[in-house]
């Protein structure tokens, strides 16, 4: 009974999560595709309040005990009067928030009443590597295996709707476990294209997209030996007996 529960239990955390990064994904690609034909909302704003916030530290560092460069990093909170409603940016880099001040009129770019640009410059932090995204970040790969191993599932079920063939859990593990691989690949080198400042807004459907075919084709040729081995099997084992 506590075993069934705690599945049950992981099962929603698991649809939570997913919904979350659905949600997000969603949300980035809109405001990405919006943004690039320039179909954002505009209407005109009044900055009310700009407050910065920095952060310093050292770049660099080597084994002989050096020390790299001493740098200020410098965001903002600005709080936007548009219309009747006040709207908050934060986490806004310098760059685009050098020049603005309070009292200032501006025109705000907005994607479904989310301040995108401020004056045409992109103050939509994006992927974030904190709060949520982060918790989606570190539990990405849970998230790719476990989708991979629902859409293994629904293939599995469906094509044993004849009565042909089955394959248990244990036989759907190797096609699981290529799809996985799969698709951590995918993601690294993902990862190694944002270093360079290469980020598309809807990154996390590639790794799965890419592990689920890949687990779905290995599904297909597990199925194809299963049928094979009972159709050898079924004459001896169907053989009619002699009186």
């Amino acid at each position: 009974m506590r075993g069934h529960a705690l599945r049950w239990v992981f099962r929603l955390v698991m649809a939570a999560l997913i919904l979350l990064l659905a949600m997000r994904t969603y949300e980035e690609t809109g405001v990405a595709h919006a943004q690039s034909n320039g179909t954002l909302h505009t209407a005109g704003a009044t900055i009310t309040k700009l407050t910065s916030h920095s952060t310093s530290g050292r770049d660099g560092g080597g084994q002989d005990g050096g020390s790299g460069d001493w740098n200020v990093t410098t965001k903002y909170t600005i709080e936007l009067r548009i219309g009747d409603e006040t709207k908050t940016v934060s986490g806004v880099p310098d760059d685009s928030a050098n020049g603005l001040q309070e009292g200032q009129r501006v025109q705000a770019g907005l994607w479904h009443g989310r301040v995108v640009e401020i004056d045409g410059r992109d103050v939509w932090l994006g992927w974030y590597p904190g709060g949520w995204d982060m918790a989606l970040f570190m539990l990405y790969p849970l998230i790719t295996g476990y989708l991979i191993a629902l859409a293994l599932a629904a293939a599995a079920y469906l094509a044993g709707l004849d009565g042909r063939v089955r394959l248990e859990r244990q036989e759907r593990a190797v096609p699981w476990a290529f799809g996985f691989l799969v698709g951590m690949a995918v993601s690294f080198v993902l990862m190694g294209c944002a270093v360079f400042g290469n980020t598309i807004a809807y990154w996390p459907l590639a790794p799965v997209g890419a592990g689920t075919a890949t687990a779905l084709a290995g599904l297909r040729r597990a199925l194809r030996r299963a049928r094979a081995t009972r159709v050898e099997d079924a004459p001896s084992g169907s053989a009619p007996a002699q009186a």
